[in-house]
Parts: C-alpha cells; structure tokens; sequence
C-alpha cells in the first residue's frame, strides 16, 4: 500500500510569539515535530502570533492580544478571554482554512481548542504540555478524551496520571533534532548550567544553593519571567557564581551546554517532562533532577543522571559530588535511542493516520 502524505496544520501556543521564548519548551517541541513529520514526506504550515519566526516551513503570523499563560492561573475554575484574542483568531484561521489541511494538530495549553474540536470536520490532535492545573481544564480534557478518543496526548505516564481520566491520553514521548547537538567527552572547566523560564515554580534557587554549597560556577538559559524573583535570587546567595546567559538559539545553547558537568532540573511542581534533560543528553551531559513528573521516566538513577527528592537540596549538593560515576557517552546513546527525530516521528505519524481514518 502506498503511504499517504499528510496535509497538516499546527497551531502554536497563543502566549506569546514563536521564537520568543515565552512558550518555553513547546516552541522546540512545535518545530522539531514539524521537522519530523516533513522528513517523512508531509506538508506542515505552522500558525502563530504576530512577531514570530521559524526557518522549519511556512509560518502563517496572527495579530491579537497574547493568552495569559496558563501557570498563573493554577487552580482557576473560569477560562479568560482577552479582547481581540490572538487565540480566537487563530482557531478562525484554522476554521475557515481545515479543508485545506487532512489534520490539525494543537499545542495550545488552553480551553477553546479543546472545546472547539467536536465542531471541526477535519480532525483536531492536541498537544497538553503541562500537568493538570485547573478543574476548568481537567474537566474539558475529560470530555473530549471521551467524544474523541486518541485525540489528547501528552509526553508521559506520569503527566497524565495528574488528569482525571488519565487512561484515555495518548503517552507520546517527544523528540529533538541529534545532529544540532555536539556530544563532549568532557568540559574544559567543571560548572553546572540550569535550563528554563525563570519562574519561581521552576526552583532556580534550590539549584543556586547546591551550586553554591559546591563550589562550581552556574550557568543560567532561559527567559526571565518573574524579574523580582531573579534578584531576590541573586540577593540570597551572593557567594554563588551565577553566569546568566539569556534565552539562546539551539545551537548556542547547545554549545554552551556542552561544556557544562552536569544539568541541575529543581521544579517545584509536576514537571510533565522536560525539554532540557533530552537537550542535555545529547550532549553528553548528565542530569542530576529532582524526582518529579516526567522526570522520573526520562532520567536513569545512577546512569544517566540522580534523582533526588524534590526540596532536597543536600541531595542535589551529594549527586554533583558523584558525576565522575557517569559515563556521557551513555547520555547520548539513550537520547538517540529513545528520543530522535526519526523515533518520534514515526509515533506522530502511527498517531495521525489512526485519527485521519476515524
């Protein structure tokens, strides 16, 4: 049988511009998803706000006001809307152009696109990025879970325990490009590096006093989201050396990256998976993480990386001292494995063709 090559659009997240930052690690997992399934033979456009960029394929800019990004409304039980919003122009978009297209395929973390599936003639795949946060979310991803079935996936098992109807989401693992990351046998210099949006949620400051407590130099990546946050940081532990290195490109951050001994991931919350652990890998660098979420699925104790128990920055501090006990070439060999392009588009594709034929 001769395989069919899919006409698909994506749907970026609505808080902020592709290529920003802003939408943290949903912006690489958009792209490196749109780079696998275009190297199997399928057409991608990718929607997004105005004011972003992308040299993956067509990008199709919307004007409207940003969505308040769903971290800061833990718990809430009401969905926000703002005027002229960039999130409902983007699903008019994808309304009046699905003909076009055998497939949708959401990364918004938000309401509307859920809610607006059943009424789509063209099937809607959404990606949840994030844990369950709020009972408005949880319920509408338990109704669509049911009247679409296969049509929810998020990036691993313990991601969607957080959800009331967990068993119905499809697990999907993600992906990323090997050949943008050199492995390094080993660094010049020993320093730690630390990857996210800096947001007190993410726990920069445990992975500060581990640095700190140790010795090493620590390498900061990521937007500064909360800036009262980073300088109460910075005012706290004033013997650490913090290199803040701002929100870089792949390639610069993996350059950087490389060099580093180890990454430290300190969440404070359900991380659901983990973009910079795979990042990491690739480069050979081991993770020493806290134990949450996703974490603990990607993450192999003892050789790839230590788990600690969340808040337990002793732990962190007593894992540095072991990073001679792992062997980088092993980082590597589990992200090609079990985290490539090739291996993640093939689940994509499986995951698509299922919800084509329904």
């Amino acid at each position: 049988m001769t395989k069919k090559n899919y006409r698909l659009l994506f749907l970026s997240t609505p808080v902020g511009a592709l290529g920003s930052g802003v939408g943290g690690g949903v912006e690489l997992t958009l792209q490196n998803a749109a780079k696998a399934l275009i190297a199997k033979g399928h057409e991608v456009e990718i929607v997004a706000p105005e004011g972003s960029v992308t040299n993956v394929t067509k990008l199709t800019q919307i004007a409207g006001a940003i969505q308040t990004s769903a971290q800061t409304q833990v718990g809430a039980d009401m969905v926000v809307l703002p005027q002229n919003s960039v999130l409902e122009n983007m699903w008019s978009y994808a309304r009046e152009s699905q003909d076009q297209f055998d497939l949708l395929f959401n990364f918004a973390y938000d309401w509307l696109p859920l809610y607006l599936t059943p009424f789509f003639h063209r099937p809607i795949a959404h990606w949840i990025s994030m844990s369950s946060l709020s009972p408005v979310m949880d319920a509408m991803v338990s109704k669509i879970s049911a009247l679409c079935p296969d049509a929810i996936a998020v990036n691993t098992r313990a991601c969607a325990d957080t959800f009331s109807h967990g068993d119905r989401l499809m697990i999907m693992g993600k992906g990323i490009d090997v050949t943008q990351y050199n492995f390094i046998a080993k660094p010049d210099i020993p320093s730690l590096a630390w990857v996210g949006r800096i947001s007190p949620e993410k726990g920069l400051e445990d992975a500060v006093e581990a640095a700190q407590a140790s010795g090493l130099p620590l390498h900061i990546f990521g937007l500064i989201q909360d800036q009262n946050y980073w300088l109460d940081i910075q005012a706290s532990f004033p013997k650490a050396e913090l290199h803040y290195e701002g929100f870089l490109s792949t390639d610069g951050l993996q350059q950087k990256l490389g060099q580093c001994s180890a990454l430290l991931m300190t969440p404070r919350w359900v991380e659901a998976f983990g973009n910079a652990v795979i990042e990491a890998f690739a480069c050979g660098v081991p993770v020493i993480s806290y134990r949450s979420g996703g974490l603990t699925e990607i993450v192999r104790h003892s050789k790839t990386g230590f788990l600690v128990e969340m808040g337990n920055v002793s732990g962190l501090i007593e894992a540095i001292s072991k990073l001679d006990q792992i062997d980088r070439v092993t980082c590597r060999q589990q992200l090609e494995s079990e985290y490539s392009l090739e291996v993640w588009g093939d689940r994509l594709e499986k995951w698509f063709a299922k919800l084509i034929s329904n």
